[in-house]
């Protein structure tokens, strides 16, 4: 199939880039003419694993091209995705205009039937104002299409190769058999094609991660909770997670969610509440809880230097709001950052990929060590802020060559308390109890 998606971000370019790989002729399109052109050289702009091979590997092949005209990434193709994006305001709801001037020029362009679908996260009723925007000046028929995208970052290859479920907005019979054909690859092994008006599939994508967020946000209250009682939130987690109905993942506590979508989708659901005078209580409450859990260890970092940050320098490993991406959009770890130069502590930082995107935001405000071991050079305390696969195993002996006080602020849980008491290390993590250097006691 022929194939146009507009805009290449995160999503356009993995959707792109995987439809190529299943034999289709797919060409980006994006207003960016030096990010199209590094991308015509073969560089991938975004760092996610395995996307370079099949990236790549669609280019050489002839099936993936890239062009900044509109016009031509359009003229031949059969559907039409918009991956642009959808910020969020200053009031929280999701600007369309990117997503609204592009269907308005769709409509000008347009000279056959063609499937216009919206890949990008929107709020409920898009569907219907593309079908407006494209309407005002079209002369054919067409089909708007809500096809919302669960990818997560770290595993969006795999993700979108091999999808739990495909979900398509459409009342349109025409529409469905060319989303039938175009998904028939990915859903082989029998994942289901779920249809669904357009409505009910923008409200889908929504209500997966608002869920999601608020799934996160309450294993985080039951971590502080434990903290004041003295129970541990691994067992507690471990006993939850054991029952079917709730499912292990997505229960492990930490410093609070960032990224792309939860805080950006949750807004945006809360806000489209609002407008319709529907106060969504349970989203209000996660947003609170994810805001202060940011910078939840901000308060024992400053009580173990005695009040006084100024001056002490911290090493912080992990930059982006995940591992496996250099996506630093709303990391927890940026939060804690401007929280502890703002009571004049000095940082260090190191992670594998997302330092040179915390520099363009930052600058010179902190610095930037080339691995994790120089980060700890003179450093009094460590904080980790990233669960990287690199951090879970160190060499403690060098930790502790390094670091002028054993220290170690963690808020991802990587390492285990019984081991960290016998290496004699001070380590206060989530919703666990804080293990004591004695040497201090």
């Amino acid at each position: 199939m022929k194939i146009a998606v507009v805009g290449t971000g995160y999503v356009g370019l993995v959707t792109g880039t995987c439809f190529a790989e299943t034999g289709n002729q797919v060409i980006c399109v994006d207003i960016d003419s030096e990010k199209i052109e590094k991308m015509k050289n073969g560089e991938v702009p975004i760092y996610e694993p395995h996307l370079d091979v099949i990236f790549e590997r669609s280019i050489k092949q002839g099936r993936l091209h890239f062009t900044t005209d509109l016009a031509e990434a359009i003229e031949d193709a059969q559907i039409i995705f918009l991956a642009l994006p959808t910020p969020p305001g200053e009031d929280g709801s999701a600007d369309l205009s990117y997503v609204l001037g592009v269907a308005e020029q769709l409509g000008k362009m347009i000279t056959d039937y063609k499937v216009i679908v919206d890949k990008s996260t929107v709020p409920v009723g898009t569907a219907d104002k593309v079908i407006a925007a494209i309407a005002k000046n079209a002369k054919v028929n067409f089909d708007v299409v809500s096809n919302p995208e669960f990818l997560r970052e770290g595993f969006a290859v795999d993700d979108f190769m091999k999808p739990d479920r495909v979900v398509v907005g459409t009342e349109s019979k025409r529409a469905q058999e060319v989303m039938k054909e175009l998904y028939a690859p990915f859903i082989r092994q029998g994942n289901p094609l779920i249809f669904m008006d357009e409505k009910s599939a923008e409200l889908t994508k929504y209500a997966a991660n608002a869920f999601l967020a608020a799934k996160i946000t309450f294993m985080n209250e039951i971590a502080n909770f434990c903290e004041v009682v003295g129970a541990d939130v691994d067992k507690v987690r471990l006993g939850m997670g054991s029952d079917t109905r709730i499912g292990k993942r997505f229960l492990f506590p930490g410093i609070g969610y960032g990224g792309s979508c939860f805080p950006k989708d949750v807004q945006a659901l809360q806000r489209s509440g609002k407008e319709l005078d529907y106060d969504f209580k349970i989203l209000d409450s996660v947003i609170e809880v994810n805001d202060r859990q940011k910078t939840v260890l901000a308060k024992p970092i400053k009580e173990y230097f005695k009040g006084n940050l100024r001056g002490i320098k911290i090493a912080l490993w992990g930059l982006a709001f995940k591992p496996d991406t250099d996506d630093i959009r709303e990391a927890p770890a940026l939060y804690m950052i401007e929280k502890l130069i703002s009571e004049g502590a000095e940082i260090t930082a190191y992670d594998p990929e997302a330092m040179p995107n915390v520099e363009k935001l930052l600058g010179h405000r902190i610095k930037y060590a080339p691995d994790m071991y120089s980060a700890l050079e003179n450093a009094d305390a460590l904080l980790i802020c990233t669960e990287w696969l690199a951090f879970r195993n160190p060499d403690f002996d060098i930790v502790e060559e390094k670091l002028n006080n054993k220290v170690i602020f963690d808020g991802r849980n990587l390492y285990d308390l019984e081991k960290m008491n016998k290496l004699g290390f001070r380590y206060k993590s989530i919703g666990r109890s804080e293990v004591l250097n004695k040497k201090e006691i």
